[in-house]
């Protein structure tokens, strides 16, 4: 299970916030700037947010190559595999 949920301000809602920590999830996003009170989060935390970004935007170019010559999903998914891999050992 998840420990942290690293988004950011434009998932800032209180209803959303509630909803992590019922299920024991901390959330790690700050308050948006039009909020008048300031939300508490682990900003050494939030500023590696932007690994995670990058990574999702890599995969989605494996992605393009796979399902540019076939749509099978178990291709897709064998890319996705494939390029996870080689970015963990990159």
């Amino acid at each position: 299970m998840a420990q942290w949920m690293l988004t950011d301000r434009s998932y800032d809602a209180d209803w959303f916030r509630g909803a992590l920590e019922e299920k024991g999830i901390r959330p790690c996003l700050p308050g948006r700037r039009s909020c008048g009170k300031p939300v508490k989060y682990d900003k050494r935390k939030y500023k590696r947010r932007n690994r995670i970004e990058i990574m999702f935007g890599r995969l989605k170019d494996w992605r393009r190559v796979a399902t540019r010559y076939n749509r099978c999903p178990a291709v897709l998914f064998s890319a996705i595999c494939l390029a996870a891999t080689v970015r963990f050992w990159l």
